[in-house]
Parts: C-alpha cells; sequence; structure tokens
C-alpha cells in the first residue's frame, strides 16, 4: 500500500499545534525519564554501596536512549507524544521501524546534548512547513496529529 505525509496545505489538521504538542510531549517525557533514571540510580548506588553514583550522567543518558527508542520502534511515538496525540511517521508516511527510530533517537539525543543542538531542533520546528525537527528533517520524518488510521 503506497501512502504519503499529508500535505501542510492541504492537510492542515494534521499539523495543527504540532510545535506546542510535541514542547509538552518533550517535557512529559523528561518527567518520565526522570523518574526512571532516579529509580535506577538508587538501585545503583545501593546495589555498589555508593559508587555507582558516579555513573548517574552516563545511566541517565542510557536510559533516556532506551526510552525514546524502544516506545518511538513500538508506537512511533514516545508516551510523551502518545499523550499530546502526535507520532512520527516516515517519508512515506508510514511509522517508523526499530532502525529508523534508532537512528531518529540517537540524532535527538546528540543534538539535545549540546544547547546549540537544541536550539537549532527548535528553530527547525518553527520555521518549517511540516514543523520538523533537525532528525526529522535528516531522515525525511515528520510528527503528525495522530490519524484515524
Amino acid at each position: 500500500m503506497t501512502m504519503t505525509l499529508p500535505h501542510p496545505e492541504y492537510d492542515a489538521q494534521f499539523y495543527e499545534s504540532v510545535p506546542l504538542k510535541r514542547l509538552i510531549a518533550f517535557f512529559v517525557d523528561i518527567v518520565l525519564i526522570g523518574l526512571i533514571s532516579a529509580v535506577a540510580v538508587l538501585a545503583l548506588t545501593l546495589f555498589t554501596l555508593g559508587l555507582g553514583i558516579f555513573l548517574t550522567p552516563m545511566l541517565v543518558l542510557l536510559i533516556s536512549f532506551l526510552y525514546r527508542w524502544r516506545t518511538i520502534a513500538v508506537n512511533s511515538a514516545t508516551p510523551g507524544m502518545a499523550f499530546m496525540g502526535i507520532e512520527l511517521r516516515n517519508r512515506a508516511g508510514h511509522r517508523l521501524s526499530s532502525q529508523d527510530a534508532f537512528i531518529h533517537t540517537g540524532i535527538f539525543v546528540a543534538l539535545t546534548l549540546t544547547l546549540i543542538g537544541w536550539i537549532a531542533t527548535v528553530i527547525s520546528i518553527m520555521a518549517t512547513d511540516r514543523h520538523q525537527g533537525l532528525p526529522d528533517l535528516l531522515l525525511g520524518s515528520v510528527a503528525l496529529n495522530r490519524p484515524a488510521d
């Protein structure tokens, strides 16, 4: 079955409020990642008699990556995105595969590790007609209001 991405002018309902929804979804996901990370860091710290605390940055980065990759691979959306009613689609209009989700997550995490990368992604979302962040532009993906498949 051949699909395409909705046109931003003719199918505007798919793109309405997406930048705001992406922002809220980002913060919902940050809270969830923070909670998961807090439990993991506490468990690791207790298990290693305090030495695990030094691994906190790496553990949080790993949890963040795995959280995004797995949830996007399964649902084409993180829990925050699903809560806000948006999902990622590839250039053909299909949900992201596990491989696409891995690459998208890798680019996203790498960009958000720097302030410049994060700002460039936000500007890209605001400036493009499909509200695509830098990872989306590189992969040809787009965040849409969830279609009624």
